[in-house]
């Protein structure tokens, strides 16, 4: 009889397991031809081939040695990638549990129990107390002929593949955002060393117009005026050297440290050589971290509604016990004490409040959402490849024009100088001169500091940075 029962305890789980072959969730297909085409990526005007920037390594990318070293310590004290890994452990948790599902459970158990007896029960007993022991196990087990285990399986592996690479997303972002504010320091330190000229050059004119006073070539207007430019000059510095503060702050807490003096070098320095290549959306897809994370979303809420779906159907469960049991403890273990059961079951669901007939209709309604917001991440991606290209292309071009506006001014505040010193023009002429040329060479800094970040944007645009 024991070997029977141990003969129905293989083969009713066998049977069962057997059956899942014959119903099957559905599987996901991407829907790659809805979200993602040729239009999306205006590039027309640059090479596009199987190599696209994204999959050089920030190492080559960037070469300024001081940014590499922040770079490698963002990456190791950043708040929010230590967040993302943790994250990452978490859903590797889950995964774990929902690979375990397809084995049964097992509970262990041990008791004993006193039974008091009442006196007017009626009853013959010769005792008035019954003592109880018991030493079993329960073993419980779910077949999935629908998919619910598998389905479930697959959403908790997508869930832990979005968290890898919203990882890489934050990584990519991070890089890129540290990048970035390296150039505008050292941009900004750029401008403090024009300014410094600046002042020391309008120091010396001050002490020009007040000579040229002195010898009535011009009235004190012209003295107060140049004064009012020197103010200037001073409070830019004062604007600056707060920004480069700030800005140095900012840039410390990246580091996932304290604020800081933060170590660099010249923006003359930096050089960006990269191929200015998108590659092929296709690629655009599969190099985007965030773009990844959006289908694995999908894919997630994809599975849980096969999840959903499956609990419409009947659930059959195998639930076995065995152990031994007896009313005295020196016998628990007797082989005449053993005992044992073996339960098949199946369960529909019939009237259940509409909760499983909700919870289809809402996990349906996440699926779309998880598409949408996949679409979504494509159309932005495309945006953000399609801006940095414009950026880029706007600050070369610029750059030129610039470069020609601030040789004209500078050209024009020395000749204005010379026609002073001499008396043949207007200090006017000279403060307008002067104030101009300032304000081109400031722009011409911005201008190549657009330059470099549009370079970084790109690169965090196509999915750059996380190899």
């Amino acid at each position: 009889m024991k070997k029977s029962l141990i003969y129905k305890a293989f083969l009713v789980p066998t049977v069962l397991l057997s059956m899942q072959s014959c119903f099957v969730a559905k599987d996901y297909s991407q829907p790659t031809a809805e979200v993602v085409q040729e239009e999306y990526f205006r590039t027309d005007k640059l090479p596009q081939d199987s190599l696209s920037m994204a999959e050089i390594s920030w190492r080559e990318m960037f070469t300024d040695r001081f940014l590499t070293e922040h770079i490698e310590t963002a990456l190791d004290n950043n708040i929010d990638i230590r967040v993302a890994l943790q994250q990452i452990e978490a859903s590797q948790a889950y995964l774990r549990q929902a690979k375990a599902a397809y084995l049964p459970s097992l509970t262990g158990n041990v008791s004993a129990a006193h039974f008091e007896l009442p006196a007017n029960s009626g009853t013959n007993f010769p005792v008035s107390s019954v003592q109880q022991f018991e030493i079993s196990a329960d073993l419980a087990w779910e077949a999935d002929i629908w998919g619910k285990i598998r389905s479930s399986e697959k959403a908790q592996q997508a869930r832990y593949l979005q968290s890898v690479a919203a990882h890489k997303a934050v990584k990519t972002e991070l890089i890129a955002n540290v990048a970035s504010l390296y150039y505008q320091l050292l941009a900004l330190d750029e401008q403090r060393q024009i300014t410094l000229r600046t002042i020391i050059n309008r120091q010396s004119s001050l002490e020009t117009i007040k000579a040229l006073k002195q010898a009535g070539n011009v009235t004190e207007v012209g003295v107060k005026q140049t004064e009012a430019q020197l103010y200037r000059a001073q409070a830019v510095m004062i604007d600056l050297k707060n920004e480069i503060r700030l800005l140095e702050n900012a840039f410390s807490i990246l580091l996932g440290e304290a604020p800081h003096a933060i170590n660099r070098t010249e923006l003359k320095a930096q050089n960006i050589n990269a191929p200015l290549k998108t590659g092929v959306p296709l690629q655009l897809l599969r190099n985007r971290p965030d773009v990844l994370a959006a289908e694995y979303n999908l894919i997630n809420a994809f599975q849980l509604t096969n999840v959903a779906r499956s609990k419409f159907y009947p659930s059959l469960r195998v639930n076995a016990s065995a152990g031994f049991q007896s009313l005295e403890l020196k016998n628990l273990l007797d082989p005449d004490a053993f005992l044992a059961s073996i339960i098949g079951s199946l369960s529909q669901p019939i009237l259940n409040r509409r909760q499983i007939k909700t919870e289809y209709e809402v996990s349906q309604a996440e699926q779309e959402i998880a598409f949408l917001q996949f679409r979504k991440a494509i159309l932005t991606a495309s945006r953000e490849v399609s801006d940095a290209l414009y950026n880029y292309e706007a600050a070369v071009e610029k750059m030129q024009v610039k470069t020609n506006e601030f040789e004209a001014y500078d050209l024009a505040t020395s000749y204005s100088e010379e026609l002073l010193n001499n008396g043949f023009a207007n200090y006017l002429e000279v403060l307008t001169a002067r104030e101009n040329a300032l304000n081109a060479q400031l722009e011409l800094v911005w201008i190549r500091y657009n330059e470099l970040n549009a370079m970084v944007n790109l690169y965090e645009a196509l999915g750059g940075g996380w190899q």
